[in-house]
Formats: C-alpha cells, sequence, structure tokens
C-alpha cells in the first residue's frame, strides 16, 4: 500500500496542441486536474515537466493553473525526465521512492521516464486513466511496456482512496467532492 509520506506525483508533458489530440484528452485532463487537486489533501508534493515548452508551447492552461497553486514546471529536453538534471535533484531531495506517474505520451516519455526511474530504485505506480498518447493502441503497448519493467498499475480512483485509507475525516469529504 502506497504511504503519502513516501509518495510524489510526476506530470509528464501535458502540453500545447499535442495535448489536444491525445485519444481521450477530455479523460485525461479531468483525471489530471482531479490528481493535482487532491495530493495537497494528502500532503503529496508534485513535479511538472514541460518537454521543449518554447516549441511545443505550455501546459494545458486548465491543468497549468491548478499546478501553479503547489509548484512550478520543469523544462526538459530529454525525452525521459529522470535526463533533466533539475528534474533529477527535486526528486531525490524529496527523499521519496514510490512515484505516481501520468502525462503523455505514454509510450514515449511517459515510458523512458519510468524506465530511468525503475533503473534508479524508484517504485513506480503508472495512473493508467492519466496517461495517454496519439493513438489508443500505443497508450496500451506503453502500459504494458511499463508493467513489464517493473511498473506498478493503478487508477485516479483506486489510488486516491488507498492514500486516503479511511472513509472519514476532512480529507475523505473533500476528496468524494473531487470525484463526483
Amino acid at each position: 500500500m502506497l504511504e503519502s509520506t513516501e509518495t510524489i506525483l510526476v506530470i509528464v508533458d501535458v502540453q500545447g496542441k499535442l495535448a489536444r489530440i491525445m485519444a481521450q484528452t477530455e479523460r485525461l485532463h479531468q483525471q489530471l486536474q482531479i490528481l493535482a487537486k487532491a495530493m495537497p489533501l494528502f500532503g503529496i508534493p508534485v513535479l511538472w515537466l514541460e518537454q521543449l515548452p518554447d516549441k511545443l508551447g505550455p501546459t494545458s492552461e486548465e491543468l497549468a493553473t491548478i499546478l501553479r497553486q503547489i509548484t512550478q514546471p520543469i523544462a526538459k529536453e530529454h525525452f525521459s525526465g529522470w535526463q533533466c538534471n533539475e528534474f533529477r535533484q527535486q526528486l531525490l531531495t524529496s527523499g521519496r521512492k514510490k512515484v505516481l506517474l501520468a502525462g503523455i505520451e505514454t509510450h514515449i516519455c511517459v515510458y523512458q521516464t519510468c524506465c530511468d526511474l525503475l533503473n534508479a530504485g524508484m517504485e513506480v505506480h503508472v495512473i493508467a486513466d492519466a496517461v495517454d498518447s496519439r493513438n489508443s493502441d500505443n497508450c496500451q503497448l506503453g502500459l504494458q511496456m511499463m508493467q513489464q519493467h517493473g511498473a506498478w498499475l493503478t487508477q485516479t480512483e483506486s489510488l486516491l482512496f488507498e492514500l486516503q485509507q479511511q472513509a472519514s475525516g476532512d480529507s475523505f469529504r473533500q476528496l468524494l467532492s473531487l470525484i463526483k
């Protein structure tokens, strides 16, 4: 079971026109917004990556509006976030070894980031309904490839209720309002 004190959320490259042409873009954006709003309830930090933002554009505004309240984006050039020194340092400094991974594209940037995180000794939980690719088949294949490398697959509601652990308290009421 995930413990909030050991966990961090990483959101990969949900930017520009590319974010709008994902196979399930509405679902992707909805789940990412829920996750971004829920992480503060559990004290879970968020790292937010952008691939070449001057060329690909900024993060989708509806997501960026939420994320700016808790963190700032980290620009990267490599497909894998791990190859970005700033990202790697922030992740290592957090001391958290369980990474919740979301974003686009599942079979490229999310996949390569996942593999590098696993190789670095992290436990990776890919949020299957919060990742996407332009093509649904590529998304499914990307999920399979990450799982074969040792990543865990989860989905937004399962993850949030796992972190919540009990059906009581203010955080539970706030969580219910996010997912309904």
